[in-house]
């Protein structure tokens, strides 16, 4: 289909296509509806089985071909022409990752349909009787979800598909914490109302030993299937992977070189930064070090939570007005602790459609009782405001001017990282990093923005590391390698570190799009400012590009540009 074919008027829109395909979805994956806010049936799991992905992917294929068949409309204001085109593109790269089989060796750290199935209900309504009766039902559909996904694990063993060792061994310590005492389950239910004891508590018993079945077929069966297998994805992967994820294809070696040149850029601003902390210091993550112990800090786990939602009702505040043009529904924001046992990375849970659940932001404590400040403002000015709260919220609000399809389900995780690292750096710009502590942890942030870049890529291609690096010049990364140079240019401790690594290694191509989606955010502003000179206006600007809803960064910087 062109982009120039018309479309008559009894035909459906682009984003009635989009719109109809988000419902279509929402009945074969009810989690995604739970996220949505839409309550197809609270109480079902998808089929994470290897029909049930079939089903999946032909569901995209229909959708694709309804879409080529219908055109634009004539008076097009570039909506449909946008919905369409993220539509298209975001089917076919799923459809690539499907018929590769990509989705039968899916063990992660982070994001998985094992995870899917635990994360879904802390974002599941509790307020009601109803609401725990439709969490005990769900919990009584953990143990045929979690067979259909070991199904799928098994049809990739039986096709020579294997996830990484390493994010196996990751995934069973996972599972070890879920299961330990009476069961992340069990803990779960307990806070239900008493009248639904007896079945809260046999439900989650219920999912509890689905876990830990699970668990026994991963170290008895699936582990010493995929002993040996390589832990990095090479070149053909990878491109795939790196579509999925940023909505373009890349020039994986030009994104590369763009790594290491922010990380030389990024540590001179470093060492100048740490300076004005330790005069004599010459290695900026030694002060970073010092600040642990010595910096400002907040003490405990209840203190750190409200501490954080300060910080965000804070940055509210000060640039509704100014920089932004929020919608009463859009300023509520909810700081929360993650529950043990996942990954060590912060993140964020967007709001439902009616916003009845609000955006929340996850602080995973890895155990600690003190927060070093330094490693909390600009993280939380990613997650929170102005960074995916802003970005996710308004497009929550403006979903009935695009569709559902373009403000939830369609997103394109570079474009919503991009933004967040922006937010990081407008933040930077308009001096709320007020002294140099919290500018180092800013710095020590895009740091890690930029060794992502250079080790995600570098280990899975494995390519050799430049002579400009201070680091073991003229070698090929490997994984090993890769988290050596991670830990030497971080200031996270060991386990967010190792961590990070099996992040990488489990979800190939996710983590260079936080660099390269903020140098698309940034150009597409220099370039609306340069074409409007003086008349060029921040708030508005902001909230214009807010409005768009999803786009790949294929599409991201000349949308932009045009505002």
């Amino acid at each position: 289909m062109s982009d120039t074919t018309q479309t008559t008027d009894t035909a459906p829109l682009p984003r009635d296509v989009a719109d109809r395909y988000v419902g279509e979805l929402i009945a074969l994956d009810p989690v995604a509806g739970t996220y949505l806010g839409i309550a197809d049936d609270e109480g079902r799991l998808p089929d994470f089985s290897p029909d049930g992905l079939a089903e999946l992917a032909e569901l995209r294929r229909r959708t694709l071909r309804t879409l080529e068949a219908i055109g634009l409309p004539v008076d097009d204001d570039g909506t449909e022409r946008r919905c369409a085109r993220l539509l298209r593109e975001r089917l076919t790269a799923e459809l690539a990752v499907h018929d590769a089989g990509e989705e039968l060796r899916a063990v992660s750290n982070l994001s998985s349909p094992l995870h899917s199935v635990r994360t879904v209900f802390t974002v599941m309504p509790t307020g009601s009787e109803q609401d725990w009766q439709n969490v005990a039902r769900r919990l009584r559909a953990v143990p045929d979800a979690l067979a259909g996904y070991r199904a799928s694990l098994a049809e990739g063993l039986r096709r020579d598909l294997p996830a990484g060792p390493r994010q196996v061994e990751t995934v069973l310590g996972q599972l070890a914490e879920w299961l330990r005492g009476e069961g992340w389950f069990g803990s779960f239910v307990a806070d239900g109302p008493d009248a639904l004891r007896a079945d809260l508590t046999s439900a989650a018993t219920e999912a509890t030993r689905a876990l830990a079945e699970l668990r026994s077929w991963l170290a008895d069966t699936y582990a010493p299937g995929v002993r040996g297998a390589p832990e990095t994805v090479g070149r053909e992967r990878y491109a795939r992977w790196a579509r999925y994820w940023n909505g373009t294809d890349l020039d994986l070696e030009e994104a590369y070189e763009y790594g290491w040149s922010e990380y030389h850029r990024i540590h001179t601003e470093m060492r100048a930064e740490a300076g004005k902390i330790l005069p004599d210091a010459t290695d900026p993550w030694r002060v970073l070090r010092y600040l642990d112990d010595h910096g400002e800090a907040v003490e405990g786990v209840a203190e750190v939570r409200d501490w954080l939602q300060g910080l965000m009702d804070e940055a509210v505040s000060a640039l509704d007005g100014t920089h932004f043009e929020l919608a009463d529904r859009v300023r509520r924001v909810e700081s929360r602790i993650a529950p043990p046992g996942g990954a060590a990375a912060p993140y964020y849970t967007p709001p439902s459609l009616d916003f009845s659940r609000p955006g929340r932001t996850w602080l995973p404590t890895m155990g600690q009782t003190r927060f070093p400040v330094y490693d909390l403002v600009s993280t939380w000015y990613h997650e929170g405001v102005p960074g995916h709260h802003l970005q996710l919220a308004q497009w929550v609000h403006v979903a009935d001017r695009l569709s559902r399809y373009q403000t939830t389900a369609g997103g394109v995780s570079a474009n919503m990282e991009g933004w967040a690292l922006y937010a990081e750096r407008l933040m930077d710009e308009l001096g709320f990093l007020h002294n140099a502590e919290r500018r180092l942890g800013y710095l020590d942030a895009q740091m890690m923005r930029s060794t992502r870049v250079i080790v995600d890529i570098g280990m899975h291609l494995g390519l050799t590391i430049p002579k400009h690096s201070p680091f073991r010049p003229g070698e090929r990364w490997t994984p090993e390698l890769a988290q050596e140079f991670f830990g030497a240019h971080s200031g996270r401790p060991a386990d967010f570190v190792e961590s990070e690594l099996v992040r990488y290694l489990g979800l190939p191509g996710q983590a260079i799009g936080y660099k390269l989606g903020e140098r698309a955010w940034l150009a597409g502003r220099d370039a609306a400012r340069r074409a409007r000179g003086s008349a060029f206006d921040a708030k508005s600007w902001h909230m214009a590009a807010l409005s768009l809803g999803s786009l790949g960064l294929d599409d991201l910087v000349a949308e932009l540009s045009a505002l």
